[in-house]
């Protein structure tokens, strides 16, 4: 027995995998990559974690931003129906404004037409009247000579006098 495990130790060191150094230069290598893993692992995961806030911070900044820009925009429009409203009112103040002017520019207008038509009826009335008058005067003077002429032909002095003293006397009733 010792004989066989002479001969088993001595087969067992040469073909023995605790013997050879390839098999602890990969036991050893095993044990460096595990390591380096494990701190590049935990290297990694830092870095990939460090990534990952940095990306979930910049999409909620990016998420921050889009509601505020949605709010801004929702205001812009706001404001933009507020001045189209307000626009639409003013346009339909100036408007009923100018209808009131032209009302008030048609009625001034035909007021002042009116206002010329009489005074224009009134002058032509006076020119009228005037033209009467010289017409009357003119018929008076004629009728006044022509009745001198006569007269002076037909009738003494005397009788002049009381024929004048007669029209005097009967011109305030034949004026009125």
């Amino acid at each position: 027995m010792i004989a066989y495990a002479a001969e088993a130790g001595e087969h067992a060191g040469e073909h023995s995998l605790f013997a050879e150094a390839e098999f602890w230069v990969a036991v050893a290598f095993v044990v460096f990559v595990v390591l380096i893993a494990r701190k590049a692992f935990k290297a990694m995961t830092t870095l990939l974690d460090a990534r990952s806030a940095r990306i979930a911070q910049s999409i909620n900044q990016a998420e921050r931003l889009r509601q505020e820009a949605e709010t801004a925009l929702a205001a812009h429009q706001q404001k933009q129906q507020e001045a189209l409203k307000e626009a639409q009112s003013i346009v339909a103040q100036a408007r009923i404004e100018a209808e009131r002017l032209k009302t008030k520019a048609v009625s001034d207008l035909e007021k002042q037409l009116a206002q010329q038509e009489k005074h224009a009826l009134e002058r032509i009335a006076q020119a009228e009247q005037k033209a009467l008058d010289e017409v009357r005067n003119t018929a008076v003077d004629v009728a006044i000579a022509a009745a001198r002429a006569v007269l002076k032909d037909q009738i003494s002095q005397g009788k002049a006098q009381e024929l004048v003293d007669q029209a005097i006397a009967q011109m305030p009733q034949r004026m009125h």
